[in-house]
């Protein structure tokens, strides 16, 4: 269990940081407001400033998804295995 805590805990690092470092530089219009980071996009105008966009996304959805599927969904996943194979077991 600790390998899929870190490996999700590895994602989610991984996927803050470039989550943070992206809107802060698209999403921050002034460091003087209270919202921060979750501001719609202001002066995009070049595929570059897109890309960067779209990578701050996926960065996002890496953290988001990557700590869900290694703390939630793959431990479930084994206990749901275990326990189905303990009923055919039992059955027999």
């Amino acid at each position: 269990m600790a390998d899929e805590f870190m490996k999700g805990f590895a994602l989610f690092a991984l996927g803050g940081l470039g989550w943070i470092t992206f809107a802060g530089w698209y999403r921050t219009p002034t460091y003087y407001e209270v919202s921060q980071l979750v501001n719609p996009p202001e002066g995009v105008e070049t595929v570059y400033q897109e890309v960067g966009l779209f990578a701050g996304d996926a960065f996002f959805w890496l953290m988001v998804l990557g700590a869900l599927t290694f703390w939630v969904l793959v431990p479930a996943s084994r206990e749901l295995r275990r326990a189905l194979d303990d009923d055919g077991e039992a059955a027999n």
